[in-house]
Formats: structure tokens, C-alpha cells, sequence
């Protein structure tokens, strides 16, 4: 499986599933939305009690694990890490929703591209702290010398240590499908336009994640970010294609400071003469 690729100025890029195979179940009512959000279906532990039952459902055939995998996620509490729904907690959550069609056989699958897809919008999401949780001076270094550059250098023997901020943590998420994003929208009106480069389809979803974000001097806040999830064209190999575009929500001018320095660190070395700056002795 592959992380989530840093966006920058271009379309979100692709988070390969291996492995993990699925075809998204369809909402049995006849008044179901094509709006009806995939990951809504995929992810009851958004919204799902604690107390989501583990018993088998009625009529159900196929006997489904009981377990649930940690995440890496940390919870803003302090209290371990976050849990992902078992198998059969998932297929309870989405039979109380409604999605009575929902395959007993596909369930583990589904459950698998979940977890896939929320530790790769959460790795997004520490290398967004990492760069701006010491403040937008330190950001600026990470970022001015672009994703390609901030990549070797992290991997660089020379590369002074820094103080690392501390982990982030997850406060709190919500899945909010129908409410699309200013940049969800401005991307397919590029793609409207520059078909040969950008893609006109929606995000099938949208989520609006806190983070508790830990200050140098020792103060915590909370910081919103939203994901965009799209899905694209299957791999040769049969295996599904998602996009997930990670970003700090515009609530702050800082922020949205935050967003333009990342997604305009590529431009500025180019533009800055950086790459002959480095190999000039």
C-alpha cells in the first residue's frame, strides 16, 4: 500500500488499495441519492456508538470477526489510540442506516479499504504538523525547497536534528458528504476546462477532521482539517484507486498562510534558481 502523495497545485494524487478489492454497496431504498457518500457506508465509526452491537444480525448467513484492529491514530484524550469497527460492528452500523443489500461476503473487504484510507489521511495530516506546528518560520524552511527537496533532505545523514513537535492527536471527525469544498468545486471547474489534466468528478466525500495541535511553549489547540476523498480508474491489476486531498481548513489566517506555502514550494525553487544553488560549489 502506498501513502498518501503531498498535493501540490495539481490534482490530488492516487492511494493505491492493494489488497482490497470492493465494490461499494448500494443504499436499497428507491430514493437513494447519487450523492449518497461511499466512505459514509464505509465508515460507521464516525458516527457509530460505543455501544454498536457485536451480535450476528438477523438473517445473517456468514459468521464475521469480532475483532478491531488499533489504528495509529492517536485520541485527543490521551487515551490510547483509536479503534476501527470489526467486521461485524460495521455490518450492524450499515444495516441501521439503511443499506440492507450490503454483501455479508464483501464486508471484511470494505472494512479493509476504511482502515486504509483513514491511516493515510492521518499520515497526511502529521506531515502537515510536522512542518507547522513550531510556527509558519519553521514551516517556511521545510516547505521552500518544495516536496522534492524537503523529501531528500529528511533523508539526508547531514540534516541538522530539529526539536519535533509533539504528536498530534485526534480530538473528534464528521463526515460531511453533502457539502462540498470551495477547492473540491474549483477543481473540476478545471477539469471542465483542462480536461487532459484535471478530472470533473465530485468527491464521493467529504470529512472535517480536529486535530489537538501542541505549541512550542506548551499551549494546545485545536485545528480543523478536511479531506476531500475521490475515487479514480482501477489499477491493470483490478485493485481500486482513491485520491485524498488533505489540508488545514482556512479558520485562521495562518492557515491559510500554511496551505500557500506548501502548495507554492515547488514554484519558488524552481523560480528562485534552487536547484543550481545547490550544486554550485
Amino acid at each position: 500500500m502506498h501513502k498518501p502523495t503531498t498535493i501540490s497545485n495539481q490534482p490530488p494524487l492516487p492511494i493505491t488499495g492493494t489488497g482490497c478489492p470492493y465494490e461499494p454497496p448500494q443504499k436499497s431504498s428507491p430514493q437513494s441519492s447519487t450523492r449518497d457518500s461511499t466512505l459514509s457506508k464505509l465508515n460507521p465509526l464516525n458516527y457509530m456508538p460505543s455501544y454498536i452491537s457485536q451480535e450476528r444480525a438477523e438473517n445473517q448467513k456468514i459468521l464475521l470477526p469480532l475483532e478491531r484492529e488499533p489504528s495509529s491514530i492517536p485520541k485527543g484524550d490521551g487515551t490510547g489510540n483509536w479503534e476501527y469497527p470489526s467486521p461485524q460492528q460495521m455490518y450492524n452500523a450499515m444495516l441501521r442506516k439503511g443499506y440492507t443489500d450490503t454483501p455479508e461476503d464483501a464486508v471484511e473487504s470494505m472494512v479493509a479499504v476504511h482502515n486504509f484510507l483513514n491511516e493515510g489521511a492521518w499520515a497526511e495530516i502529521v506531515e502537515w504538523e510536522r512542518r507547522f506546528a513550531r510556527g509558519l518560520a519553521q514551516g517556511w524552511q521545510e516547505c521552500r525547497r518544495g516536496e522534492d527537496g524537503i523529501q531528500a533532505r529528511s533523508g539526508s545523514p547531514e540534516r541538522e536534528p530539529e526539536a519535533e513537535a509533539p504528536e498530534p492527536r485526534l480530538v473528534r471527525f464528521m463526515g460531511r458528504p453533502g457539502d462540498t469544498t470551495p477547492r473540491a468545486k474549483m477543481l473540476q471547474v478545471m477539469g471542465w476546462m483542462y480536461p487532459s489534466r484535471f478530472s470533473c468528478e465530485p468527491p464521493f466525500d467529504r470529512h472535517d477532521w480536529y486535530i489537538q495541535r501542541h505549541l512550542p511553549d506548551g499551549r494546545q489547540v485545536e485545528v480543523r482539517y478536511v479531506i476531500d476523498y475521490y475515487s479514480g480508474p482501477p489499477e491493470p491489476t483490478g485493485e481500486p484507486v482513491f485520491y485524498l486531498d488533505v489540508r488545514p481548513a482556512v479558520d485562521t489566517p495562518s492557515a491559510a498562510v500554511a496551505r500557500m506555502m506548501r502548495w507554492s514550494g515547488d514554484v519558488w525553487w524552481r523560480a528562485s534558481g534552487g536547484k543550481a544553488r545547490e550544486t554550485t560549489p
